[in-house]
Parts: structure tokens; C-alpha cells; sequence
């Protein structure tokens, strides 16, 4: 019975034969979560979700959902359908209305409209996707050097170091273990136009995750300041649509909103911009050389004050089973549903 499943064993051994002999840098991001016995929870939720929708919608959004550009958006639509359901209506995707497709309609009983509802996902550029691939595919390369130690890039200019081509990584690599294996001891490696560390402490250098062999910790190539105000622009842009169709059915909009894990941005984020509070955030990890800057007025933080024609947010959580959490606007010309916000979780008093 599980061959026959959408993302069922068959899947998962026609992906791995498909797609694992290609190079790193030319597998989609996804592959792990495709291909894992970790993630078969998730391939589970993304089965079931597909099962409640017509065939023809379900195929589209399978086809897209391994592309790591479309990963998140396919993701989150099914998460919004999900947190339509779970609230007690019935839910149908895409619905025409003379030619305006909200992603979700929430039904009555009686087949009525009870509410749209729009997604929207906070994505990095495309351009993002291409340098992770690179810079994951030289850890692995790193990884397969029999020397258990860390290493990391040197590099003080002023922008994010660009990752090597391939040709060039293979290169740098061949030249790294010729250096780490030859002259033990070695602390720094310069080859074509890269400085390579190896990661210490005051005990000496630090041990490889990968045991005996060498861990590359490489830029996470999103580092910077994380920011919620391209997520509230993209919402204003939902409502300034959909608001005429809401109102025309004289029933609430709602706009379900999540975040690419690549670009940091949670709910806090998302609350601190509503409350203009004065935070400010960074991403960063131990590979970053250059994490940039962001000019600051805390006298003045940024705010964004939801559109009266917006009944509230529901955030849809980047964690299985990717919940939804409310937030009402006080000032919408109409409430949020009662029983999306029975059900998701409020703001705490």
C-alpha cells in the first residue's frame, strides 16, 4: 500500500536514483527532506494534505513542492488549508470569483463563504538558493578529507565572500588535504583567492563533527539584519487585492503569513513591528565573515499598522505540523472568525 502513495517508498527510491547522483551544487535543497527516513513524518503531512484536494490541484502543488523556490509557498498554502479545517469549515483552494483566485475559501455549512483567506510566505532571492547550494556543496567536498578538524573562511572585505565554482572547488580541496595531510599542524591555508582557518581554543584545534574526517562551517550566505517589513508590505499588497471581493460578500479577509527558514523572520519579529517596539535582530552563524549592517532610529523604530479591510494574521509555524497561530486586528472593519481564534494560539495578557 505505501508504494502506492504520492511520496511513499516508490517516490522516495525514484528521487534518490533521480536526483542523488547529481553534484551538490545541482540538487535542490529539499533532497534531504524528499529522500530521509527522518523526514518521513513530513512527507506523511504533505500526503495527507494532498489526499483532501482534487486530483488536479494536488498534482500541480506535488510537482512544485520539491523545488527549493517552492518548497516554503507549497508548504505554507497546505498549512493555511489545514488551520481552515481544524476551525471547523470547509476548505476549497483557489476558488475562481470572476477572475480573482483567493487561495482559500472557508465554507459554512450551507456552502456559503465564511471568510477568504490569502497566503503569503517571506522568501529570500532566487539568487539565495543558488549560493547555499554552492557553498553546502564544498562542505561536503571539505568532508571528505581524513582530518578531523573545523575549518572556516578568513576573509575582512567589506561584502559576503562568493562561493567557488565547481571546477575551483575541486581545486581548493585537492589543494587543502595535499596541506592538512603533508604538514600536520597547519592553521591556515590560502588557495585560489581563499583563506581557510583551522577552528581552535585555548586547548588546541577544535574536534570535527564528522569525526576523522574535516567540517567545513561555511557562510551561511543570509547573514544580516532580519526584518519583518517586506512581509507587512507583501500583506498591505494581499489586502489592497482582496478587499473588494471581501467586502463585496461582506465577509472577513484574512492573510496567512510564514517565513522561509533562510530569512529568520518569526512571530516576534512580526509582533515587535505591530508594537513598533525597539529591537533590532541579526542572523548570523560561526561561518559568517560578514554579517552587514542596518542604520537604526530607536527613538523612532518601524511600525506597521494592519489595514482596517484586514480581519487579522494567522503566522503559520516553519515546524511540523506547521500550526497557526492568530493575531486579530483591533481595527478591522470586520473581526476575525471566533473559531480561528478558539483555536490558534493568542498573545499572552
Amino acid at each position: 500500500m505505501e508504494d502506492q502513495d504520492r511520496f511513499g517508498s516508490a517516490f522516495v527510491t525514484s528521487h534518490r536514483a533521480i536526483y542523488g547522483a547529481r553534484s551538490p551544487e545541482r540538487r535542490q535543497l529539499t533532497y534531504d527532506i524528499a529522500v530521509e527516513p527522518e523526514f518521513e513524518p513530513w512527507r506523511r503531512w504533505y500526503e495527507e494534505q494532498l489526499a483532501l484536494l482534487p486530483p488536479r490541484q494536488a498534482d500541480a502543488l506535488a510537482r512544485r513542492l520539491w523545488l527549493d523556490e517552492h518548497f516554503w509557498p507549497v508548504t505554507f498554502e497546505l498549512a493555511a488549508g489545514a488551520a481552515v479545517r481544524a476551525a471547523g469549515y470547509r476548505a476549497v483552494y483557489e476558488r475562481d470569483y470572476g477572475g480573482l483566485t483567493p487561495d482559500w475559501t472557508a465554507l459554512t455549512p450551507d456552502g456559503e463563504p465564511a471568510f477568504f483567506l490569502e497566503v503569503h510566505t517571506d522568501e529570500p532571492a532566487r539568487k539565495t538558493f543558488e549560493r547555499i547550494r554552492a557553498w553546502k556543496a564544498l562542505e561536503q567536498r571539505i568532508a571528505k578529507i581524513p582530518v578531523g578538524v573545523v575549518l572556516v573562511l578568513k576573509d575582512n572585505r567589506p561584502v559576503a565572500p562568493q562561493p567557488p565554482d565547481a571546477g575551483t572547488a575541486k581545486k581548493l580541496v585537492r589543494e587543502l588535504r595535499a596541506r592538512l595531510l603533508g604538514f600536520p599542524g597547519t592553521s591556515v591555508v590560502q588557495t585560489h583567492g581563499y583563506t581557510f582557518a583551522v577552528l581552535a581554543d585555548a586547548f588546541g584545534p577544535i574536534r570535527s563533527a564528522n569525526g576523522l574526517y574535516a567540517q567545513f562551517a561555511a557562510p551561511s550566505g543570509v547573514a544580516g539584519p532580519v526584518d519583518a517589513s517586506r512581509l507587512a508590505r507583501a500583506v498591505d499588497a494581499k489586502v489592497g487585492k482582496y478587499a473588494d471581493l471581501a467586502n463585496r460578500h461582506e465577509v472577513p479577509l484574512v492573510v496567512a503569513v510564514g517565513a522561509h527558514r533562510f530569512t529568520r523572520v518569526d512571530l516576534s519579529d512580526v509582533d515587535d513591528l505591530i508594537a513598533g517596539a525597539s529591537t533590532v535582530s541579526f542572523q548570523f552563524n560561526i561561518g559568517d565573515t560578514f554579517i552587514g549592517s542596518k542604520p537604526v532610529n530607536l527613538a523612532r523604530p518601524p511600525r506597521w499598522t494592519m489595514p482596517t479591510d484586514l480581519a487579522g494574521l494567522l503566522w503559520l509555524h516553519n515546524q511540523l505540523p506547521f500550526a497557526a497561530t492568530a493575531r486579530p486586528n483591533p481595527d478591522g472593519r470586520r473581526l476575525l472568525p471566533d473559531p480561528l481564534l478558539r483555536r490558534m494560539h493568542l498573545p499572552e495578557a
